[in-house]
């Protein structure tokens, strides 16, 4: 399972420095329009709320860019990433761009030890994330261990049906991939999911799939209340191509019969203030087997 670690952050070391000159990414109008938020944040901003003042922090945070649109609706963030130079990206965006965001780098694993516990009014995890993570009952406790009594969690994520979709039919929508949580997925893959020039040699990602009760599961058994859970019918790259087509808000949808699949969900749940810690952290659920 170690070799997961390395060859992931070597393949999004790669991915950063191509990232960084992306147009869709576009690291020069966060510099040029002080106002301007990545697209994700946007897309859920209305979900998200008044933010100003909360301390939050950005868990898988790659390049800073939903980081940066956070610190700009007023929060004061942190990030976290395992990738060194992705970090190196997104700290230089923050000095590009003016904004003081604390950069740590690490794996989710490290958060509780890098970052300070029970803390945190506001903990976010942005879109493709949770399918690099391995154990979703372990993110599951770091999540509860940073979280100040009160405390937000906020995740806009690909739906987990919409990963499992075969991305290379473009004829009919067809589940290859699982649903629910099975061995590592190895695959080898072209590019990125966006526009860059430059060349990236390294092609091995290795994913997990988390269904959507498990992630929710996984919540609860850290004693969260789930208090919002939206599954939406648009996700913001190209994700299914040959289906597709572009909104004007950037976002992605299916090009006909949008009700067939859901595409991405945003979740929130909240650390209540005499909420334990149902699981140890460091120690997986106990569930019985389907």
């Amino acid at each position: 399972m170690k070799d997961y670690l390395r060859t992931n952050r070597e393949l999004w070391d790669e991915r950063a420095t191509a990232h960084a000159t992306s147009p869709d990414y576009g690291l020069g109008r966060f510099v040029a329009d002080p106002s301007h938020l990545s697209d994700v944040v946007r897309f859920d901003r209305p979900r998200l709320g008044d933010i100003t003042g909360l301390r939050g922090v950005h868990l898988q945070c790659h390049i800073g860019t939903d980081t940066i649109s956070l610190a700009r609706l007023g929060a004061r963030m942190s990030g976290l990433d395992f990738s060194s130079a992705s970090v190196d990206v997104a700290r230089q965006l923050a000095a590009d761009t003016g904004h003081a965001v604390d950069y740590v780098i690490g794996t989710v694993d490290d958060a509780v030890h890098l970052l300070d516990r029970e803390s945190f009014d506001l903990v976010y995890t942005g879109i493709g994330a949770l399918c690099w993570l391995p154990d979703i009952d372990r993110w599951a406790a770091v999540v509860r261990a940073l979280l100040a009594p009160n405390g937000r969690l906020f995740v806009r994520e690909g739906h987990p049906l919409m990963e499992a979709m075969d991305e290379g039919r473009d004829d009919l929508l067809v589940v290859r991939y699982p649903y629910f949580s099975a061995d590592p997925l190895v695959m080898q893959v072209d590019g990125s999911y966006v526009r860059t020039e430059v060349p990236l040699l390294l092609r091995t990602e290795i994913t997990f799939a988390h269904a959507l009760g498990e992630v929710v599961t996984a919540l609860l058994d850290q004693g969260l209340r789930i208090t919002g859970l939206i599954e939406h019918r648009s996700v913001p790259w190209n994700a299914l191509p040959g289906h597709m087509l572009q909104l004007p808000n950037g976002e992605w949808a299916l090009r006909e019969g949008t009700e067939r699949l859901p595409l991405t969900y945003t979740l929130q749940a909240v650390r209540r203030s005499d909420c334990e810690r149902a699981v140890p952290y460091g120690q997986p659920a106990s569930r019985p087997s389907l």
